[in-house]
């Protein structure tokens, strides 16, 4: 006679599949299985499927049939899995990590964690007591220091496919365009993601070479993932690359920078330092400021901003070189 499985061990495999099941798109049992090969909920795929098969006869999760594997689904209308245990801190937490690190989360765990957004949005609804937790959601607000653009437009799929890439450590072909119009196509190894602004950059290294490049998203016009993965190097760090002024087109060349600047326009620098060793000297109509920064177009850029309110500029090559 066969054993008889554990009443709580089968329902905390269906608790979990409903929580990975997605929301506008569909996922396969293989990929669940992928997905909880490594947890303790771990099963063979014939399980899975079984408890897909079940739970699509009883709850608003759509199976798509029409050819295999197999696609499951909520359906569009549908409230998803309810997360009771979700407070209204947690949620509002969750929402306001929805916002601002959708561009920094690889799709693929953003897409897993659908349900958690989508009970925490819910929970914050107007029918419900959260009336101070959704109101702080207007009481906060991430503002820019420069003039406010519009973000580029990202090719539909780049960035999944980059950012999928990106975690999982596997080759990317790229379809590229730079500022100038050369097209490329490419294999490179993706190595790290930033947002500059309203931009997003990959940075990554080209197959055969050994050097960083910045390829800027909205001008790949199209990204696939290889299945083939790579050793992530040893020797890449990516707050080094952006401590060496890469993001501002710099090569890392550190140099002891000294100006005058109105005391109006400076006294900003007072309270935000240029850098650890910045010093000040209090003049009658000026400030003057010696500190040790990155040499990049981006300061370049910053420095003539501000016109004729910054004068007697000196750059010296840095002993921290």
């Amino acid at each position: 006679m066969s054993k008889r499985p554990d009443t709580k061990e089968t329902v905390l495999l269906a608790l979990e599949l409903m929580r990975r099941i997605p929301r506008g798109r569909k996922v396969t049992a293989k990929e669940l299985h992928e997905q909880l090969a490594d947890t303790e909920v771990g099963r063979d795929l014939r399980t899975i499927q079984r408890q897909l098969e079940m739970l699509s006869e009883h709850f608003d999760i759509e199976r798509d049939d029409r050819s295999k594997p197999y696609g499951y689904a909520w359906k569009e209308r549908s409230r998803g899995m309810a997360l009771p245990l979700l407070t209204e801190q947690e949620s509002l937490l969750l929402t306001l990590a929805e916002q601002h690190l959708r561009a920094l989360l690889p799709a693929s765990l953003m897409k897993t964690m659908d349900g958690f957004f989508t009970q925490a949005r819910a929970n914050l609804a107007p029918y419900t007591n959260a009336k101070r937790e959704r109101e702080w959601l207007k009481k906060v607000r991430v503002v820019s220091t420069t003039q406010p653009l519009l973000p580029p437009k990202v090719k539909p799929g780049v960035f999944e496919q980059v950012s999928n890439a990106l975690y999982a450590n596997q080759w990317l072909a790229v379809d590229y365009v730079n500022a100038a119009g050369k097209r490329t196509q490419a294999d490179v190894m993706p190595l790290g993601l930033a947002q500059q602004g309203p931009r997003l950059y990959l940075v990554c290294r080209f197959k055969d070479f050994d050097n960083e490049r910045s390829l800027a998203l909205h001008r790949i016009h199209s990204a696939t993932a290889s299945t083939l993965t790579f050793e992530r190097p040893k020797d890449f760090d990516l707050e080094q690359y952006d401590n060496d002024g890469r993001f501002g087109f710099g090569e890392g060349k550190k140099i002891r920078l000294a100006f005058r600047i109105d005391k109006e326009t400076g006294f900003h620098l007072l309270e935000t330092p240029l850098s650890e060793d910045q010093r000040v000297v209090e003049l009658d109509d000026a400030y003057e400021i010696t500190a040790t920064v990155v040499d990049t177009a981006m300061l370049e850029w910053w420095l003539r901003g501000f016109g004729e309110n910054i004068w007697d500029i000196r750059r010296e090559t840095s002993k921290l070189a």
